[in-house]
């Protein structure tokens, strides 16, 4: 079993926390690793019609049956069992008592702002990163990681990721959120999900998709909302902050994980990669997530944008550090350019400042540093600083 990074932030924060709560996408390894990581727990899955019939008809005899140490899966399942865990932990002040797992963001952390402020800490664990994926021993080239994505049955059950992305999309995405949305023209929302493919690493504009699917902009909207707070779609959001040029306001779309964009596209074999129009876009997308998920495993909390004018000057991603900005390009390219760097030269411009540290993530192999321009190979970014 592959071991992930956020391992040591989940044990560290139950060290401080009542209680943890684990979100991430359906199947990116959640209670495996919390398994793993409190082997001595009760486990719950409350997707289990029992253990949530009982949970939601007396949630104070749950919690004492099962408090003392218990990981319990699904928690937006039973949102009202938050409550009770508050009164329970203000009662025990036991540190890592609950953990809670979620693939939900928006009903889970609802019920979490309502009754466990200040008493939870939030982890976020996605698919694996590339290097988690490299310690396992095998392999893999670019279009192999753009053809099957992250999620972690296809590395440890080795399954084939057309079989397993066809069933996480039929399974996970439109049966789960035909539950929450009510989703009744399944066929416009499948012809969604395909546009919203075709539009990766590019901004959004909600009217001229609405119009393609022939739904109402509102409807759209809150298909985008439950998609992007299911672990589906990651919108990233443009840099504004000090600037008077006229900038792109729409965010840009990414999927989670790259296997299910290039389902989604139609890509069956890691063949059909070969000439694609949008590979480009899907070594961005890798790139992008894989720069957040370093950013969760390592609980950074830093912030993310794009730079984008409407003279079509970009940056392709901006880590908003802190007391810093980390302007990312991101290029498919297996041979390294000085060109590559001319949208942040561009972006120093416009902010009047000249950055610390510039970094280039391209497909060639070598890395290489010229004063303060650093050049990354995809499969290395894991070596960057943080800080």
């Amino acid at each position: 079993m592959i071991k992930r990074k956020i391992e040591h932030v989940l044990r560290e924060k139950a060290t401080t926390f009542s209680v943890v709560t684990l979100t991430g996408p359906r199947q990116s390894g959640k209670s495996t690793l919390c398994q793993m990581v409190f082997p001595d727990y009760q486990y719950i899955n409350l997707e289990d019609l029992n253990h949530r019939k009982f949970a939601t008809e007396d949630p104070a005899g749950f919690i004492e049956q099962y408090s003392g140490g218990v990981i319990l899966d699904e928690i937006q399942r039973v949102p009202e069992l938050t409550s009770q865990i508050q009164v329970h932990v203000d009662q025990t002040k036991k540190k890592g008592e609950f953990i809670l797992t979620g693939s939900h963001n928006f009903s889970l952390l609802n019920s979490i702002n309502q009754s466990l402020a200040g008493r939870t800490a939030l982890l976020t664990l996605l698919p694996f990163s590339l290097a988690e994926v490299q310690s396992y021993g095998t392999e893999f080239n670019l279009n192999d990681y753009l053809y099957q994505g992250f999620y972690p049955k296809v590395y440890e059950e080795g399954l084939n990721p057309t079989d397993l992305l066809a069933d996480y999309i039929a399974t996970y995405i439109e049966r789960d959120l035909r539950e929450i949305e009510n989703i009744k023209n399944l066929s416009a929302f499948q012809k969604f999900m395909g546009l919203c493919a075709g539009r990766i690493g590019q901004p959004l504009v909600l009217s001229d998709l609405a119009n393609e699917v022939g739904v109402s902009h509102h409807t759209l909207k809150n298909w985008l909302s439950i998609l992007e707070a299911s672990y589906i779609i990651y919108l990233l959001r443009p840099y504004s902050k000090n600037i008077n040029k006229r900038i792109v306001k729409s965010p840009k779309l990414y999927f989670y994980d790259v296997g299910i964009a290039s389902y989604l596209l139609g890509i069956r074999k890691v063949e059909h990669l070969q000439n694609h129009p949008l590979s480009g876009f899907l070594f961005e997308n890798l790139v992008v997530i894989e720069a957040l998920k370093q950013n969760f495993n390592h609980n950074a909390h830093h912030q993310f944008y794009f730079y984008r004018d409407t003279t079509g000057n970009e940056v392709d991603l901006v880590v908003d550090r802190g007391i810093e900005l980390l302007p990312i390009e991101i290029k498919k390219s297996q041979t390294y350019s000085t060109h590559f760097f001319k949208g942040i030269t561009r972006f120093e411009k416009v902010l009047k400042q000249e950055f610390p540290e510039k970094l280039v993530v391209y497909g060639g192999v070598n890395k290489q540093q010229h004063q303060n321009r650093l050049v990354v190979p995809y499969k290395k970014l894991e070596t960057v600083k943080r800080d």
